[in-house]
């Protein structure tokens, strides 16, 4: 019998790329013919994403227990209505809380019919050299496990969908938001000012002075540390004492959660 699945439309926010992985290998276990790609990890745009698919793969970063805000606000713009969905969330190896559960329900805001879920885990964004917290993951286990979930994600959508919400686990209402006071990485004193770190910020907090220094703007900063993830120098830093805790806490493996 011939797939009902054709076309998946794969929306992401991913500044550290970890959730593009999953939400990729997600749509490649789909085994359709097209893959869409939307990547609003920049894009600040307000414009409509129209997602003409047979399915749609979202995916988000996990920040203290919650989704990602950025996320949440941009995918806001996604029209598809009556599509039916796959959502996941990435975390640091902590715990990813209230956040899939969070991202089911924007996406049943959005009209989207949510068929399965998952919570993956990614290189926590203050991992470090000396302190590596799920370092190098989604690893190619993971990434296993996301294609054989948008596999059994097609097959549950050939045998028929329930009308019920599809259960995962989390809590309603969701954990309130710490307040934190306004920090952000900073460039050491051999940055070369490439300008790397000014275009991978997803909240573009970061620019060039005209005295040609790299300048941030802490109260925009969301802490992802794509900038010092991606300095193709190692210029950009973030010291931070809650890596230590992390490294002493919640360094042992965990698994992605999946959930049909």
């Amino acid at each position: 019998m011939e797939s009902l699945v054709k076309t998946v439309g794969v929306v992401y926010f991913s500044p550290t790329d970890t959730s593009k992985k999953v939400a990729l290998a997600l749509a490649e276990g789909t085994g359709a013919k097209e893959i869409k790609e939307f990547d609003l990890t920049t894009d600040e745009s307000v414009s409509l994403i129209v997602c003409d698919a047979d399915l749609l793969v979202l995916a988000a970063p996990v920040y203290a227990g919650r989704v990602a805000l950025q996320a949440i606000q941009r995918f806001q713009r996604i029209q598809a209505s009556g599509v039916p969905a796959l959502v996941a969330v990435v975390y640091g190896n902590r715990d990813y809380e209230d956040a899939l559960i969070e991202l089911r329900d924007e996406a049943e805001k959005l009209h989207l019919k949510v068929i399965a879920a998952g919570a993956f885990i990614g290189e926590h964004s203050f991992s470090r050299k000396q302190m590596p917290v799920a370092e190098g993951r989604p690893d190619a286990s993971d990434l296993q496990k996301a294609r054989e979930l948008g596999q059994k994600a097609v097959q549950k959508l050939e045998q028929g969908v329930s009308e019920e919400t599809l259960w995962v686990k989390g809590n309603v209402p969701y954990r309130a938001p710490k307040e934190q006071p306004p920090v952000a990485p900073v460039c050491l004193e051999n940055c070369t000012l490439c300008g790397k770190c000014i275009a991978v910020c997803p909240v573009h907090a970061i620019s060039k002075s005209p005295e040609g220094k790299i300048e941030t703007d802490a109260a925009k900063c969301t802490l992802c540390c794509a900038c010092v993830k991606k300095c193709p120098f190692e210029q950009r830093v973030f010291d931070t004492p809650f890596t230590k805790f992390l490294y002493d806490n919640f360094r042992e493996r965990r698994e992605p959660e999946l959930f049909l």
